[in-house]
C-alpha cells in the first residue's frame, strides 16, 4: 500500500519568526560587485593574539571534553572578578551562566521567565532578536518609543504608562544598537525603581559597554536593581570574538538555576577550549590593551562618518556616544528607510540598514556601522555624498 506524499508540517512558533531584513540586504549586496558594506554589526579586527594562543594551548592540553553546564568554574570566577574590579559589584559565581554569546543568554532569559499571556516591553527601535525571542516565548510585545530628541533614551513616564497587570519584563540595551545612544545614570535609576516597584524583570543587554566616546560612561543595570536584573553580555564585541560564540548572563541564583536547566538541553555547554580562551581574555592586560586600541580606532572612524554626513544634503546624524553605529535621519530625502537603503545600494553600491529593521519607530532612519576600515569608510562617504547631491 502506498501513501500519498504530503507537505512538511512546521511548528507554528517557527512560522512566527521573521527573517532578518539585515540578512536579506546582505544577500542582495553579495551579488553586486565593488560593494562597501556599512551594515554588519561586527568588529573588523582580528581576535587578540594572546586569546588565540590560549585556545591553542587549551586544545593541546586536552580541553576537548564536556564542561559543567553553567561553564568552567574558573571562567565564572573571572567574570565575577571583572565586575568587582570594574564596577565594584559583588557577583557570586552561582549567579553566572556561560552561554553561546549574548544571543543565547537573551533567549534563555525569555524562555525561562516569560509565558503565554505575559507582556514584555521592548524599545523601538531595538536590536532584532528581542521581539523574535518574545514570540517564541508566546509573550505579548509592547513597544516603547525611543526618540532622537530624547537622545534615544527611554522616557520613564512613558514606560510607566505601558505597564499593565500582565507586564513581566522590560528590555534595556545600552550602549544601544542601532542608535549608538548611551543611557544616563538618572534614567537607569528610574527604570530600576520602576522594576522594583512593580516587581518586573529587566533584561539588560550590554555587549557594547567598552566602546564609549567623549567621556560617556556605562551604567550596568545590575548596579541599581540586582534582584530584578538579568544582565546579558558577550565577548564578541569587546574582544573581537564574534565567531567564538562566547557570552554570559548574570541574574539572581534561582533564575540562573533554571536557565542552566534549559541551557543543558539547548547546547549542553559552550566549547571547553573557547571558555579557557575567555579566561585569558578577561585576565590578561594584553587583551585590555587591544580593547583600548580598538576603541580609539572606532573613535576616529566615528569622527570620519559624522564629519562626512555634515557635508551631505538631505541627511543628518544623531551623534552617538557608544557602540559603533550611527543612526542617520534620511527623512528629507522623501524616501522610506527601505527605499533609501535599496536606492543607495543600487546608486552608490553602499550597504546601510533601514531603520525599520529595528522597529516601526526606526522609519526615517538608517543604521551605518563604522566597524570597517578607514579607507572603505572614506570611499563609502564619498559615494553617499555624490549620490545624494544628484538626488
Amino acid at each position: 500500500m502506498r501513501y500519498k506524499r504530503h507537505r512538511y508540517f512546521i511548528a507554528e512558533r517557527v512560522n512566527l519568526i521573521q527573517r532578518s531584513k539585515i540578512r536579506e540586504l546582505f544577500e542582495k549586496a553579495r551579488k553586486i560587485e565593488n560593494v562597501i558594506s556599512l551594515g554588519i554589526g561586527e568588529p573588523d579586527f582580528d581576535t587578540p593574539d594572546n586569546i588565540k594562543e590560549a585556545a591553542k594551548r587549551a586544545l593541546d592540553e586536552g580541553w576537548t571534553h564536556y564542561t559543567p553546564n553553567a561553564g568552567i568554574p574558573e571562567l565564572r570566577q573571572a567574570i565575577s572578578e571583572y565586575y568587582k574590579e570594574r564596577y565594584n559589584l559583588g557577583v557570586p559565581t552561582d549567579n553566572i551562566i556561560v552561554t553561546a554569546g549574548a544571543y543565547e543568554a537573551t533567549y534563555l532569559a525569555f524562555e525561562t521567565l516569560l509565558e503565554r499571556g505575559d507582556e514584555v516591553i521592548i524599545p523601538d527601535p531595538a536590536f532584532v532578536c528581542y521581539a523574535e525571542d518574545a514570540k517564541l516565548a508566546e509573550a505579548g510585545i509592547v513597544r516603547l518609543p525611543l526618540r532622537e530628541e530624547n537622545g534615544f533614551q527611554p522616557d520613564p513616564d512613558e514606560l510607566l504608562e505601558l505597564i499593565t497587570k500582565r507586564t513581566r519584563m522590560i528590555v534595556i540595551n545600552y550602549p544601544n544598537n542601532p542608535t549608538g545612544a548611551t543611557i544616563d545614570e538618572k534614567t537607569a535609576k528610574a527604570i530600576a525603581d520602576i522594576a522594583e516597584d512593580y516587581n518586573l524583570y529587566i533584561l539588560s543587554d550590554e555587549p557594547y559597554e567598552h566602546f564609549l566616546y567623549e567621556g560617556a560612561k556605562h551604567y550596568p543595570m545590575l548596579k541599581y536593581a540586582p534582584d530584578n536584573t538579568i544582565l546579558a553580555n558577550s565577548f564578541s564585541k569587546t574582544f573581537a570574538m564574534t565567531g567564538w560564540r562566547l557570552g554570559f548572563a548574570i541574574a539572581p541564583k534561582d533564575i540562573i538555576k533554571d536557565m542552566i536547566k534549559l541551557h543543558a538541553y539547548v547546547i549542553g555547554n559552550v566549547s571547553s577550549f573557547v571558555q579557557v580562551a575567555g579566561i585569558e581574555a578577561l585576565r590578561s592586560p594584553k587583551s585590555w590593551e587591544a580593547v583600548e586600541k580598538m576603541r580609539r580606532e572606532y573613535a576616529e572612524r566615528r569622527k570620519i562618518v559624522l564629519d562626512a554626513i555634515k557635508e551631505m544634503p538631505y541627511i543628518s546624524a544623531f551623534e552617538p556616544k557608544g557602540a559603533f553605529y550611527i543612526f542617520a535621519n534620511i527623512k528629507e530625502t522623501g524616501m522610506t528607510s527601505e527605499e533609501f537603503s535599496e536606492w543607495l545600494l543600487e546608486k552608490a553600491k553602499v550597504v546601510v540598514i533601514p531603520g525599520t529593521a529595528f522597529g516601526k519607530n526606526g522609519e526615517g532612519y538608517v543604521r551605518i556601522s563604522y566597524a570597517t576600515k578607514k579607507e572603505k569608510l572614506i570611499e563609502a562617504m564619498k559615494r553617499m555624498k555624490k549620490a545624494l547631491e544628484e538626488l
